[in-house]
Protein backbone atom coordinates (compact mmCIF):
# COMPACT_ATOMS: atom_id res chain seq x y z
CA UNK A 1 0.00 0.00 0.00
CA UNK A 2 1.24 3.47 -0.59
CA UNK A 3 -1.70 5.79 1.20
CA UNK A 4 -0.08 4.99 5.03
CA UNK A 5 -2.65 2.60 5.83
CA UNK A 6 -2.13 -0.53 7.90
CA UNK A 7 -2.36 -3.85 5.62
CA UNK A 8 -4.40 -6.75 5.88
CA UNK A 9 -5.06 -9.11 8.12
CA UNK A 10 -2.94 -7.99 11.55
CA UNK A 11 -3.00 -11.01 13.20
CA UNK A 12 -3.71 -9.25 16.41
CA UNK A 13 -7.70 -8.19 14.10
CA UNK A 14 -7.96 -11.71 13.52
CA UNK A 15 -7.65 -13.14 17.00
CA UNK A 16 -10.25 -9.87 17.92
CA UNK A 17 -12.66 -11.03 15.37
CA UNK A 18 -12.59 -14.66 16.92
CA UNK A 19 -13.31 -13.58 20.37
CA UNK A 20 -16.06 -10.81 19.14
CA UNK A 21 -17.57 -13.99 17.10
CA UNK A 22 -17.41 -15.80 20.60
CA UNK A 23 -19.60 -13.08 22.04
CA UNK A 24 -21.59 -12.97 19.80
CA UNK A 25 -23.18 -16.26 19.55
CA UNK A 26 -22.99 -15.97 23.24
CA UNK A 27 -25.44 -13.02 23.23
CA UNK A 28 -27.52 -14.72 20.51
CA UNK A 29 -28.77 -17.51 22.73
CA UNK A 30 -30.43 -15.26 24.60
CA UNK A 31 -32.34 -13.77 21.47
CA UNK A 32 -35.66 -14.58 20.66
CA UNK A 33 -36.77 -15.91 17.47
CA UNK A 34 -39.19 -12.82 16.84
CA UNK A 35 -38.35 -12.23 12.89
CA UNK A 36 -41.33 -13.36 11.41
CA UNK A 37 -43.39 -12.70 8.47
CA UNK A 38 -42.73 -14.99 6.43
CA UNK A 39 -45.57 -15.97 4.45
CA UNK A 40 -44.58 -18.87 2.70
CA UNK A 41 -45.42 -22.59 3.01
CA UNK A 42 -43.02 -24.55 4.86
CA UNK A 43 -42.81 -27.31 2.44
CA UNK A 44 -42.91 -24.90 -0.40
CA UNK A 45 -40.07 -22.74 1.28
CA UNK A 46 -37.55 -25.47 1.71
CA UNK A 47 -38.49 -27.17 -1.82
CA UNK A 48 -37.33 -23.70 -2.72
CA UNK A 49 -34.45 -23.13 -0.72
CA UNK A 50 -33.06 -26.98 -1.97
CA UNK A 51 -33.81 -26.20 -5.46
CA UNK A 52 -31.61 -23.08 -5.20
CA UNK A 53 -29.03 -24.87 -3.22
CA UNK A 54 -28.72 -27.86 -6.37
CA UNK A 55 -28.48 -24.64 -8.74
CA UNK A 56 -25.84 -23.64 -6.69
CA UNK A 57 -23.70 -26.63 -5.83
CA UNK A 58 -23.48 -26.90 -9.23
CA UNK A 59 -21.05 -24.05 -9.55
CA UNK A 60 -18.50 -25.30 -7.12
CA UNK A 61 -15.64 -25.21 -10.27
CA UNK A 62 -16.44 -21.36 -10.88
CA UNK A 63 -15.69 -21.01 -7.18
CA UNK A 64 -12.44 -22.25 -6.59
CA UNK A 65 -11.70 -20.18 -10.24
CA UNK A 66 -13.10 -17.08 -8.98
CA UNK A 67 -11.41 -17.67 -4.98
CA UNK A 68 -7.86 -18.04 -7.13
CA UNK A 69 -8.01 -14.65 -7.53
CA UNK A 70 -8.03 -13.78 -4.32
CA UNK A 71 -4.05 -13.03 -3.26
CA UNK A 72 -2.43 -10.25 -1.59
CA UNK A 73 -4.72 -8.24 0.60
CA UNK A 74 -7.73 -10.36 0.13
CA UNK A 75 -5.90 -14.13 -0.15
CA UNK A 76 -7.62 -15.07 3.51
CA UNK A 77 -11.07 -15.57 1.35
CA UNK A 78 -11.89 -19.46 0.66
CA UNK A 79 -13.92 -20.24 -2.20
CA UNK A 80 -17.31 -21.70 -1.41
CA UNK A 81 -17.11 -25.74 -0.66
CA UNK A 82 -19.53 -26.04 -2.03
CA UNK A 83 -21.59 -23.14 -3.14
CA UNK A 84 -24.89 -22.70 -1.54
CA UNK A 85 -27.43 -20.45 -1.91
CA UNK A 86 -27.73 -17.34 0.52
CA UNK A 87 -31.08 -15.74 -1.41
CA UNK A 88 -32.85 -16.40 2.02
CA UNK A 89 -30.86 -14.19 4.06
CA UNK A 90 -32.59 -11.98 6.15
CA UNK A 91 -32.29 -8.22 7.31
CA UNK A 92 -33.67 -4.71 7.31
CA UNK A 93 -32.68 -2.58 4.17
CA UNK A 94 -31.58 1.38 4.22
CA UNK A 95 -35.66 2.09 5.07
CA UNK A 96 -36.15 -0.07 8.04
CA UNK A 97 -38.16 -2.13 6.03
CA UNK A 98 -37.35 -6.18 6.06
CA UNK A 99 -36.17 -7.62 3.23
CA UNK A 100 -33.40 -10.73 2.21
CA UNK A 101 -30.83 -11.03 -0.39
CA UNK A 102 -32.83 -12.53 -2.78
CA UNK A 103 -33.87 -8.66 -3.23
CA UNK A 104 -30.44 -7.49 -4.44
CA UNK A 105 -29.62 -10.89 -6.26
CA UNK A 106 -31.63 -11.84 -10.00
CA UNK A 107 -31.60 -14.75 -11.62
CA UNK A 108 -30.40 -15.88 -14.88
CA UNK A 109 -27.32 -13.99 -13.55
CA UNK A 110 -28.56 -10.59 -14.01
CA UNK A 111 -28.14 -9.69 -10.80
CA UNK A 112 -25.42 -7.79 -8.52
CA UNK A 113 -22.40 -9.61 -7.65
CA UNK A 114 -22.63 -8.73 -3.68
CA UNK A 115 -19.72 -8.09 -1.25
CA UNK A 116 -22.02 -9.02 1.75
CA UNK A 117 -19.92 -7.58 5.02
CA UNK A 118 -21.68 -8.53 8.55
CA UNK A 119 -20.08 -5.91 11.11
CA UNK A 120 -20.79 -4.41 14.49
CA UNK A 121 -20.00 -0.81 16.04
CA UNK A 122 -18.24 -2.82 19.32
CA UNK A 123 -15.79 -4.73 16.78
CA UNK A 124 -12.36 -3.21 16.72
CA UNK A 125 -11.44 -5.12 13.35
CA UNK A 126 -14.47 -3.88 11.62
CA UNK A 127 -13.97 0.00 12.23
CA UNK A 128 -10.06 -1.19 11.13
CA UNK A 129 -11.71 -2.10 7.53
CA UNK A 130 -14.90 -0.32 7.27
CA UNK A 131 -12.81 2.73 5.44
CA UNK A 132 -11.86 0.09 2.92
CA UNK A 133 -15.80 -1.26 2.14
CA UNK A 134 -16.69 2.60 1.65
CA UNK A 135 -13.71 3.04 -0.56
CA UNK A 136 -14.32 0.40 -2.63
CA UNK A 137 -18.27 0.87 -3.08
CA UNK A 138 -17.51 4.16 -3.86
CA UNK A 139 -14.99 3.00 -6.63
CA UNK A 140 -17.02 0.17 -7.99
CA UNK A 141 -20.48 0.55 -6.43
CA UNK A 142 -23.07 0.65 -9.73
CA UNK A 143 -26.28 -1.78 -11.03
CA UNK A 144 -23.82 -4.58 -11.42
CA UNK A 145 -21.85 -4.49 -7.76
CA UNK A 146 -22.45 -3.33 -4.33
CA UNK A 147 -21.12 -3.57 -1.20
CA UNK A 148 -23.59 -4.65 1.39
CA UNK A 149 -22.18 -3.98 4.86
CA UNK A 150 -25.18 -5.36 7.09
CA UNK A 151 -24.91 -4.56 10.99
CA UNK A 152 -25.56 -6.82 13.61
CA UNK A 153 -26.14 -4.71 16.90
CA UNK A 154 -28.89 -5.02 19.00
CA UNK A 155 -30.78 -2.09 19.88
CA UNK A 156 -31.71 1.02 17.49
CA UNK A 157 -29.86 2.25 14.88
CA UNK A 158 -28.58 5.26 16.87
CA UNK A 159 -25.32 3.28 17.21
CA UNK A 160 -24.64 2.52 13.99
CA UNK A 161 -25.51 5.68 12.26
CA UNK A 162 -23.46 7.36 14.97
CA UNK A 163 -19.82 4.71 13.87
CA UNK A 164 -20.72 5.39 10.09
CA UNK A 165 -20.43 9.07 10.75
CA UNK A 166 -17.12 8.40 12.97
CA UNK A 167 -15.44 6.31 10.79
CA UNK A 168 -15.85 8.34 7.51
CA UNK A 169 -18.56 6.24 5.93
CA UNK A 170 -20.08 8.05 3.25
CA UNK A 171 -20.86 5.59 0.48
CA UNK A 172 -22.35 2.62 2.08
CA UNK A 173 -26.22 2.15 2.78
CA UNK A 174 -26.97 1.25 6.46
CA UNK A 175 -28.51 -2.49 6.37
CA UNK A 176 -29.14 -3.73 9.73
CA UNK A 177 -30.28 -7.32 11.55
CA UNK A 178 -30.85 -6.29 14.93
CA UNK A 179 -31.40 -9.71 16.48
CA UNK A 180 -28.56 -11.79 15.98
CA UNK A 181 -30.94 -14.64 13.69
CA UNK A 182 -28.75 -13.66 10.39
CA UNK A 183 -25.09 -14.06 12.09
CA UNK A 184 -26.49 -17.23 13.68
CA UNK A 185 -27.57 -18.41 10.67
CA UNK A 186 -24.32 -17.73 9.14
CA UNK A 187 -22.59 -19.56 11.88
CA UNK A 188 -24.85 -22.35 11.59
CA UNK A 189 -23.80 -22.82 8.11
CA UNK A 190 -19.96 -22.79 9.29
CA UNK A 191 -19.25 -19.75 7.22
CA UNK A 192 -18.77 -17.42 10.57
CA UNK A 193 -16.21 -17.66 13.20
CA UNK A 194 -16.45 -14.09 14.40
CA UNK A 195 -16.84 -10.17 12.90
CA UNK A 196 -15.92 -9.43 10.29
CA UNK A 197 -17.35 -12.30 8.32
CA UNK A 198 -17.21 -11.37 4.50
CA UNK A 199 -19.38 -13.06 1.79
CA UNK A 200 -19.14 -12.86 -1.88
CA UNK A 201 -22.26 -13.63 -3.70
CA UNK A 202 -22.90 -13.84 -7.10
CA UNK A 203 -26.24 -12.41 -9.26
CA UNK A 204 -28.05 -15.90 -8.61
CA UNK A 205 -27.11 -15.41 -5.21
CA UNK A 206 -24.75 -18.12 -4.58
CA UNK A 207 -21.81 -17.79 -2.21
CA UNK A 208 -18.81 -17.99 -3.90
CA UNK A 209 -16.49 -17.05 -1.66
CA UNK A 210 -16.27 -16.42 2.19
CA UNK A 211 -13.70 -14.66 4.66
CA UNK A 212 -13.30 -14.44 8.66
CA UNK A 213 -11.36 -11.11 9.61
CA UNK A 214 -10.77 -7.91 8.28
CA UNK A 215 -9.15 -7.23 5.00
CA UNK A 216 -8.23 -4.16 2.96
CA UNK A 217 -10.75 -4.18 0.81
CA UNK A 218 -9.90 -1.09 -1.42
CA UNK A 219 -6.36 -2.41 -2.23
CA UNK A 220 -5.81 -3.54 -6.06
CA UNK A 221 -6.07 -7.39 -4.53
CA UNK A 222 -9.39 -6.64 -3.75
CA UNK A 223 -10.49 -5.12 -6.98
CA UNK A 224 -8.76 -7.74 -9.55
CA UNK A 225 -11.27 -10.42 -7.22
CA UNK A 226 -14.42 -7.97 -7.64
CA UNK A 227 -13.60 -7.96 -11.70
CA UNK A 228 -12.64 -11.71 -11.40
CA UNK A 229 -16.12 -12.41 -10.08
CA UNK A 230 -18.14 -10.15 -12.21
CA UNK A 231 -16.71 -12.08 -15.39
CA UNK A 232 -17.69 -15.15 -13.65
Amino acid sequence: MTDGRKTFPAARFVVLALVAGALVGAVAVYVRESRLGNSTPPLQAAASAAHDDDACAAKAGEAKKIAAAATGQVAALLPADPPQSLRSLAFDGPDGKPMTLADLTGKNGVGKTLLVNLWATWCAPCRAEMPALDALQKDRGSDRFEVVAVNVDTGDAAKPKKFLEETGVENLALYREPTLQLFDTVKKRGLALGLPVTMLVDGEGCLIGHMNGPAEWSSPDAKRLIEAAQAG
